[in-house]
């Protein structure tokens, strides 16, 4: 029987994996995703300099009378307001980092979201 714990060991498996390959710079961030039951959440990041340019979740004021962070229509929003925080920074270019998830439900919700929004990775 597969328990949680071994899900989320495999997970970060992948993680690790997929982050020996990328790596976000000042012209060019890592969008990393994360996700929880709950929530959703998303950051800009400059591994170079390992500072956090833009960040956005269903935790924000801003986003926090949908109700249910943990569903597809929450992530949608985060993918918008991640990208409408990017590009008032100056970013237009991402490297997109979905964190050992499967690119399926909310992580593709959110990359479209932020892709219509004007980001290009």
């Amino acid at each position: 029987m597969i328990t949680k714990g071994d899900k989320n060991k495999a997970r970060l498996k992948r993680h690790l994996r997929v982050r020996k390959k990328i790596s976000g710079t000042a012209a060019r961030p890592r969008l990393s995703v994360f996700r929880s039951s709950k929530h959703i959440y998303a950051q800009l990041i400059d591994d170079v300099a390992g500072v956090t340019i833009a960040a956005a979740s269903t935790l924000d004021k801003e986003i926090a009378e949908i109700g249910n962070g943990g569903n597809v229509e929450a992530a949608r929003k985060i993918g918008e307001l991640i990208a409408n925080r990017a590009k008032a920074k100056g970013v237009e270019n991402v490297v997109f980092d979905r964190g050992g998830y499967l690119y399926h439900g909310r992580i593709q919700a959110l990359a479209d979201a932020a892709r219509e929004a004007g980001l290009q990775f």
